[in-house]
């Protein structure tokens, strides 16, 4: 009898330490790593990479330079892992950082356009970056538009619709839809309210979908 319970006991811990393990929160793994648990950056990592990137890609529109500026961010959480205080939800701190590595991309980006406009160069023929198919969100997206004409003419489209909409549109349709943040998260990263995030969303849907019918494509057709 108490052997078993000596067992029980021991079982309990186990199972206790594995869930604590497995159920630790992004902010308690980043003081964590600000401690020196390397171990908590890499699930950290494990577990934003995919998103992050999503984020990013979407927001810029080319692989190679979302996957340095992705590379950029986490390297801004190690460099800024001593600052982190748990008062801050991780990924509204990491999606802000992300959102000002964007904007100073787009901004290094005008600034070499306006740069371009202002020489003589008549062989200059495209200066407007890659073409829209390369905006993919995530491996699945482009399996699924390489194996179905229907889900890659839609995808196409949709790209083309977001690059209509109003920028702060743009940026949360991105947060919410790719990165899955919620309201408040977003409100927090942008600088906003959380109606005035909402509203953005909405208003954001409703352009999609209009664009998305114009275009042949009905909600019916997407649920099919």
């Amino acid at each position: 009898m108490w052997l078993s319970l000596v067992f029980i006991s021991m079982s309990v811990g186990t199972l206790t330490l594995a869930l604590q393990t497995t159920e630790a929160t992004d902010e308690d793994l980043m003081l964590d790593y600000a401690k020196g648990n390397a171990q908590a950056f890499e699930r950290l990592y494990a577990r934003h990479r995919k998103p992050v990137f999503n984020f990013i890609l979407r927001s810029v529109h080319s692989v190679e330079l979302a996957e340095e500026l992705m590379q950029e961010v986490f390297m801004r959480v190690i460099q800024n892992a001593q600052s982190y205080t748990k008062q801050a939800k991780f990924t509204t701190w990491l999606y802000t950082i992300a959102r000002n590595i964007c904007i100073d991309a787009y901004r290094r980006q005008r600034h070499r356009v306006m740069l371009s406009l202002h020489q003589s160069a008549p062989s200059r023929t495209q200066d407007d970056g890659p073409a829209l198919e390369q905006s993919i969100e995530d491996s699945e997206a482009r399996e699924r538009s390489e194996d179905n004409t229907f889900f890659r003419e839609v995808h196409h489209n949709l790209e083309i619709g977001l690059e209509g909409l109003p920028p702060e549109q743009r940026e949360v349709f991105l947060l919410r839809e790719v990165s899955h943040l919620s309201y408040k998260e977003i409100a927090d990263v942008v600088g906003t309210l959380e109606n005035t995030v909402k509203s953005r969303m909405r208003y954001a849907l409703e352009y999609l979908r209009r664009h998305l019918e114009s275009k042949g494509v009905t909600l019916e057709d997407l649920q099919r």
